[in-house]
């Protein structure tokens, strides 16, 4: 059976790491401490003292000070690495961690997962041919020296980097080595950390490499792991959940969170806010629990761009020039039927095309299988159509040989009703509301990817007004964009009420509008 060697890196909190040490121990597993040099004295004592008492916790033989982005970090944790190996002969696996990180499934439940296999968890992708740096530096991470750091000595830091590359400075990367990124918190096997020491001791000139690299710990055991391991022995994936925003910064969960940490397939998370008191309570019970039957469902991640994507909506990069200039067509018109409910509007529109004989096309921009002639290759792919959507609109002007067309967009392709809007053409528009269960909701959650077959009941009970308001706030903004030729039926109206509005958006006679309004089961789920 696996015993975990957790490898703690800590600043901070003492406290806090008395009893994270108190708790991962207590159900049989092993910690070894660095507490960074750049804190109290005093905090550090109050950790061993009140540790001291525990033969499953151990501290780094030196204390060194650390700061972000620096080599310190990878010696701190070798410093670690090298105590646990010593003083825990039983260790199976060496699991990397920060003060701020907490288990997220039980101790019974993360022994189980790392006996099912015989393997190393670490992030190991291709530095240069991967997209995993998506903004600074890249490859003058690693072939120039990077002695100063970036964060207290930004001008220094920056200084020294323009000097080495104004002169050409640059060196070589060790060349048996090919360079891996990935995050820094790992779960190994003993026999990978003891070839990985074993290695640094045997290659100094690496060691020295990666002494003046940028943010090493991002690198460091992600290249020698990838190195000295055989590809089938590695999943290159971390057991610690974490995210970050669209700025770079890591998420901070909190007391609400629980039950969206428990539904991820990870062992650990980071980072917990230091005020979640609660949600610390709950998740160190959680790990000396048993016979806990874990859902999975890992959709924390849609999640969190979903929530956090509500704020952002409406924004639009200025149009293409090719948009600009082009137009559909300034006798021409062109009718959209928007609707959230995408069966709704398929009905009405096919009901449409009987009784009026209008050439319609449905969610061309949503939906990447609907029925397109061969217009060159423009309409293969969504991406294609909606860049080029205006130049796609006349295509089928002209194919159809009209000068009047149908199509269908969801409610929040906002973007594309107020370019279509801004055309010389005529546009009309009839938004289809329709009323939404809990079930279709939920049903709606699951088809987008916000949740699985998995996801806790807690967890989409809480996503749903979220889910409800966004359908509400999307019809909201079509109402005050001031669109106009813009006409509404409703679920809630007779036939006879939405006639009226058919009748002018199709600029039809109010007795083929009634038949079309009468559509049976129209608004059925």
């Amino acid at each position: 059976m696996s015993k975990i060697a957790y490898i703690l890196l800590c600043h901070k909190d003492p406290d806090a790491i008395i009893r994270q040490a108190e708790r991962l121990t207590a159900k049989g597993d092993l910690m070894a401490i660095h507490f960074d040099a750049r804190a109290p004295r005093e905090a550090y004592e109050t950790i061993r003292a009140a540790l001291a008492d525990n033969p499953s916790v151990t501290f780094a033989r030196k204390r060194i000070k650390c700061g972000w982005g620096e080599w310190s970090l990878v010696q701190a944790t070798l410093h670690a690495v090298e105590a646990a190996l010593e003083d825990f002969p039983r260790a199976t696996h060496f699991y990397m961690l920060s003060g701020d990180c907490m288990a997220i499934k039980s101790a019974e439940y993360a022994h189980d997962f790392l006996d099912a296999e015989d393997a190393d968890y670490i992030e190991s992708f291709d530095f240069f041919d991967s997209d995993w740096i998506k903004t600074g530096l890249k490859g003058d991470r690693l072939i120039y020296r990077h002695i100063f750091n970036e964060r207290t000595h930004k001008w220094l830091f920056y200084k020294a980097y323009e000097v080495q590359k104004r002169l050409g400075l640059t060196r070589r990367i060790p060349e048996d080595l090919q360079v891996m990124i990935g995050s820094q918190w790992w779960c190994l096997r003993r026999r990978t950390v003891e070839q990985v020491l074993e290695f640094c001791r045997a290659r100094p000139d690496v060691v020295r490499f990666f002494r003046t690299t940028w943010i090493p710990d991002e690198t460091f055991f992600q290249t020698l792991v990838r190195h000295l391991v055989p590809g089938d022995q590695i999943r290159t994936r971390t057991l610690t959940f974490l995210m970050f925003s669209d700025y770079g910064m890591p998420v901070t969960f909190y007391n609400d969170h629980y039950d969206l940490l428990l539904s991820q397939n990870y062992l650990f998370a980071r980072k917990i806010s230091p005020e979640a008191h609660e949600l610390k309570r709950r998740l160190g019970a959680l790990y000396a629990s048993e016979n806990v039957d874990f859902q999975i469902s890992d959709e924390g991640r849609s999640l969190f761009k979903f929530l956090t994507g509500r704020g952002r909506i409406g924004q639009r990069f200025a149009p293409r020039f090719w948009e600009t200039e082009s137009s559909l067509g300034r006798e021409r018109e062109l009718m959209i039927i928007t609707c959230k409910k995408w069966h709704v509007a398929k009905r009405l529109l096919e009901r449409i095309r009987q009784k009026t004989n209008l050439p319609a096309v449905e969610y061309l921009f949503n939906e990447e299988h609907t029925a397109l002639p061969d217009l060159g290759g423009i309409q293969s792919t969504l991406e294609k159509r909606t860049r080029h959507r205006r130049a796609l609109m006349r295509m089928l002007f002209d194919y159809h040989d009209t000068d009047r067309l149908i199509i269908c967009l969801d409610t929040g392709a906002l973007d594309l009703m107020q370019d279509f809007y801004s055309d010389r053409s005529r546009t009309r528009m009839l938004e289809i509301q329709c009323q939404f269960s809990d079930e279709y909701l939920i049903g709606h959650a699951h088809r987008v990817g916000l949740a699985g077959e998995r996801t806790p009941p807690e967890v989409l009970d809480r996503l749903l007004p979220t889910i409800r308001n966004d359908v509400i706030f999307e019809s909201d903004r079509i109402r005050d964009a001031g669109f106009t030729h813009l006409y509404r039926i409703r679920e809630t109206d007779n036939p006879e009420q939405n006639a009226l509005p058919l009748a002018e958006f199709l600029s039809i006679s109010s007795e083929t509008a009634h038949e079309i309004a009468q559509t049976p089961y129209l608004f059925h789920d």
